[in-house]
């Protein structure tokens, strides 16, 4: 199995679409991240909505953006790549517009930015992949695609610090910040259009994957939906836990999701070059394994009371930081490594609808079983995600027609 050995930043960056992709890349993170974490403060503070319906409003958004993925799958197969990713990040230009233009306690136009919103965040991810899988192959399409998720939190971060350091400013300042997300969506849409990218699925290598219908992935996209859990440790697990239960400082976990964001942009593209001498299935399955030792790591570290717990947490963290990474690195490239090139959209479509639904049901589910104390909720994820990662690993055993093992 070839794997990548080497990090060359110029061949990264063209295995990634190039640079001007890249600075897309890094504009519309730079946007999303003076917004996205502040969207509930926003619809909170300037149009004076309560909390719980803004957050139902927001959580509605994300859900029902999702519909819009099987369209997403069947306009990336038709060949658009460039075209989609652009288009991704036109729709939430509107809804940066819907923003701006509803008045206070105007719930119906949050709700409807809000879902613009989200359809462009779902459509992004698998758009990126298939883009950058057209661009890349074998191990240097997996490299890539681990550049991209470092370029685009570390763009998130600086974006989010900006944010924070203006909500000084009050109603205003979130305004200002909106505009200047608009703007940003705007300038990355244009630049990702400019790559002027598609792709002929019948004319893709050979050696990718046989033809034949789109692996069902049912165990896969399973087990994504325990997995993305913990995507959301770091924001809702952590600081519920931290501030509620254990009554930490908030320092605690500000700390943890800083630390959080640094490991993966400087670890993703080592980590996952490191690992790609091993099948991704292979890797995906030891990430389950890592992310549930992390959660039993938590359970013992809250165990031990105000004094040495917190640091204990943020210790534990970096181990659920490393399984994140490692996760990262391996799903969404054994995604399109299973996939036939003619089905790539898809495939891809399919595992964000299992992405965004583990992302928009673990806030819920997360808060429900922390109710009940450490244990029901460190003690079911670390479960889920010990079964999760046996189904990922018992699919390497089994062959489709023809021969072909759905190992990767």
């Amino acid at each position: 199995m070839a794997s990548t050995t080497k990090i060359r930043p110029r061949a990264l960056v063209r295995a990634s679409g190039g640079p001007r992709y890249a600075v897309a890349l890094a504009v519309d993170a730079l946007g999303t991240g003076l917004l996205r974490p502040f969207l509930l403060l926003y619809g909170v503070t300037v149009l004076r909505l309560s909390a719980p319906v803004t957050g139902i409003a927001m959580t509605a958004g994300v859900v029902v953006g999702l519909v819009c993925m099987p369209a997403v799958g069947r306009w990336l197969d038709r060949g658009a790549r460039s075209t989609v990713v652009a288009a991704s990040m036109l729709v939430r230009v509107l809804g940066v517009a819907l923003l701006l233009a509803a008045p206070a306690g105007h719930v119906w136009l949050f709700a409807t930015a809000a879902l613009f919103l989200g359809i462009g965040n779902q459509a992004w991810p698998a758009a990126h992949a298939a883009l950058v899988a057209t661009v890349a192959h074998g191990r240097e399409r997996d490299a890539a695609l681990a550049a991209g998720r470092a370029l685009r939190n570390a763009a998130l971060g600086v974006g989010a610090l900006l944010a924070t350091a203006c909500l000084a400013g009050g109603a205003a300042a979130l305004q200002a910040m909106a505009a200047v997300t608009g703007l940003a969506y705007l300038a990355a849409a244009a630049l990702a259009w400019s790559v002027r990218l598609r792709a002929r699925p019948a004319a893709a290598p050979a050696t990718d994957v046989p033809g034949g219908p789109v692996p069902r992935m049912r165990a896969l996209l399973a087990a994504n939906v325990v997995y993305v859990f913990c995507l959301n440790v770091p924001e809702i697990a952590v600081p519920l836990v931290l501030v509620t239960q254990m009554h930490a400082s908030p320092v605690w976990p500000a700390a943890v999701f800083v630390a959080n964001t640094v490991l993966v942009v400087t670890l993703q593209v080592p980590v996952t070059v490191l690992l790609s001498r091993f099948p991704r299935r292979t890797v995906l399955a030891l990430a389950g394994v890592v992310l549930a030792a992390s959660y039993l790591g938590f359970l013992a570290a809250t165990s031990l009371g105000p004094g040495w717990g917190a640091p204990a947490v943020a210790v534990v963290s970096v181990v659920c930081t490393i399984g994140e990474i490692v996760y990262a690195g391996s799903a969404t490239a054994l995604v399109t490594a299973l996939a036939p090139a003619h089905l790539l959209g898809r495939a891809l479509a399919r595992f964000q609808l299992s992405t965004g639904f583990g992302l928009a049901v673990s806030p819920a589910v997360i808060t429900t079983l922390a109710a009940h104390g450490p244990a029901p909720l460190w003690g079911t994820l670390s479960t889920a995600t010990l079964l999760s990662a046996s189904a990922v690993a018992e699919r390497r055993v089994r062959r489709r027609p023809g021969g072909y093992t759905a190992g990767q």
